[in-house]
């Protein structure tokens, strides 16, 4: 009789612990397939990633420290200065288009996502890393019809496998002009500089100035002698060929400099040109280095809240029914025949090589169309249905949230961010003993011997790095010689700047004082 009192007594007890026990269980599971998602801190890693990159004299300011300097007799040739300007990815060639895209990619962000960059502290970080590339470009640019388009090689550049602080490999300069003309590549560069040129307006009147003038003269270099750069510049085909062509860029530059100056030529360049260029012919399902049209439709399209372009509406219209095919690819609400592949984890899948480059600016596109939608209070027209602005915010996220760990490997594949990322980089720099701490020269293939083939996690992290990431089923091999997965190139991260600093912003809104979760 006692036994069974005392167990009916406290019968309610142990159920209440029971279901407190498995309500901690269940959301201890959950957070084991969570992480908490810190986009200041993606942001203010996804800008040190510059710092890494640079090449020339590097700034007392300079943050990574297992970087020095480098590059330092570049151009000397040729007898022009080169020294500066960013290498690519995980070599020592500077390219000068995807330099270029990256420069452009970082001050769209900072145009649309001033405020919020800022809000994050980041906004000096963010200068920094556009005058970077900006005081190259005005180096390259050393007279209205000349530029140089590339320093260095990249069969000389591949064949060793050496800090960039000991380049034994070629630094010839590669160059376009009235003779070798290369469109793309001046309209590009036109196109970062005007864009440049917005962000410095107020800071910096003079340097914005002097980067109008650059871009000013580089259209018309590009428009008057057209022609493609790899045709001109032949060693740059096996690694930035331009296939989209250069009409692409030049409507890009156009629309750009109109920004900047909002001078009439340049809008009648982008309206006159609209079909004959492929501004509103061709239907886009990726943006790139070399594929700036659905950018440029974008662009276009958000003109048309503006009462000055009103005459032009019927060509802004067809601009902008292709960007938002752009848009409904992504979202997966064309016809059957016009999306964008998904991973089984929900990533944006373009192709096999360099995949993260195409999911970052996806979400850069999406982040500002639906910021556009829901300033103007209008909604989205797909073949699969009316769709909000929230809806295209809600799949950016989930692209970031994807890059920062919310996927099937629980890998965040930004470089430093996250209890899981990459640790073997395809990158020269970080996988050999920084230069600080050893100044021992390292031959050519020096480096393939002692750290190249070493199956160990590299000696320097290069934070902020958008590696090139997971295949079509979500599966990644962190392997320094896989470097369609595991290298990083700086027009991977560019376009994440803005985005990230959108959802902190989002964040910081609706969870004043809560950490963010988000599970796969």
């Amino acid at each position: 009789m006692d036994i069974m009192n005392k167990t009916h007594f406290t019968s309610p007890i142990i159920a209440h612990q029971l279901t407190l026990l498995l309500f901690l269980l269940s959301f201890f599971a959950i957070f084991a397939h969570s992480q908490v998602l810190d986009y200041a801190e993606a942001l203010s890693k996804s800008l040190l990633y510059f710092e890494a990159q640079r090449s020339g004299r590097l700034p007392y300011s300079q943050r990574v420290t297992w970087r020095d300097h480098s590059g330092l007799t570049d151009g000397l040739e040729q007898g022009v200065d080169l020294v500066g300007g960013y290498y690519d990815a995980g070599d020592h060639v500077k390219f000068g288009l995807p330099m270029a895209f990256t420069v452009t990619m970082l001050s769209w962000g900072v145009i649309e996502y001033r405020n919020q960059i800022a809000g994050a502290s980041e906004l000096e970080h963010a200068l920094e890393a556009i005058k970077w590339g900006t005081d190259y470009f005005i180096k390259a640019h050393t007279s209205p019809n000349v530029l140089w388009a590339e320093v260095g090689d990249g069969d000389t550049d591949h064949y060793c496998w050496q800090r960039p602080e000991d380049m034994t490999t070629s630094r010839r300069a590669y160059k376009i002009d009235e003779s070798n003309p290369g469109s793309d590549l001046a309209g590009e560069t036109a196109a970062a500089m005007a864009a440049a040129s917005i962000v410095f307006r107020k800071t910096n009147p003079h340097y914005s100035h002097l980067l109008l003038h650059h871009a000013q003269q580089l259209f018309e270099f590009g428009d008057k002698y057209r022609g493609k750069y790899d045709t001109s510049v032949g060693v740059v085909k096996n690694y930035y060929a331009s296939v989209s062509g250069y009409m692409d860029e030049l409507l890009w530059a156009a629309l750009w400099l109109y920004k900047a100056t909002d001078t009439p030529n340049y809008l009648n360049y982008l309206i006159s040109k609209a079909h004959c260029f492929g501004g509103t012919g061709w239907s886009i399902t990726e943006f790139s280095w070399d594929v700036k049209y659905a950018g440029l439709q974008i662009l276009a399209a958000k003109l048309l809240t503006e009462e000055k372009h009103k005459e032009h509406k019927h060509t802004l219209d067809q601009y902008r029914w292709k960007a938002e095919h752009y848009i409904c690819s992504c979202l997966n609400k064309n016809n059957s025949t016009n999306n964008v592949d998904r991973t089984p984890g929900g990533m944006l899948f373009v192709r096999q090589w360099n995949n993260m480059q195409y999911v970052s600016s996806a979400s850069f596109l999406l982040t500002v169309y639906s910021d556009f939608l829901r300033s103007s209070k209008q909604k989205l027209g797909c073949h699969g249905g009316v769709v909000s602005p929230e809806e295209l915010l809600s799949l950016a996220k989930a692209q970031v949230d994807y890059i920062l760990g919310s996927n099937p490997m629980n890998m965040s594949y930004l470089v430093g961010y996250g209890q899981s990322y990459p640790t073997r980089v395809h990158h020269r720099g970080a996988s050999v003993v920084s230069y600080r701490e050893n100044k021992g020269f390292i031959g050519c293939t020096q480096g393939y011997d002692n750290w190249y083939n070493q199956d160990v996690p590299n000696p320097n992290v290069v934070v902020g790095a958008l590696v090139g990431g997971p295949d079509c089923q979500d599966n990644f091999s962190d392997k320094r010689g896989n470097f369609m997965q595991t290298e990083a190139c700086t027009y991977n991260t560019a376009p994440l700047v803005g985005v990230l600093a959108r959802l902190n912003q989002l964040y910081e809104q609706e969870n004043p004082s809560m950490p963010l979760i988000a599970s796969y």
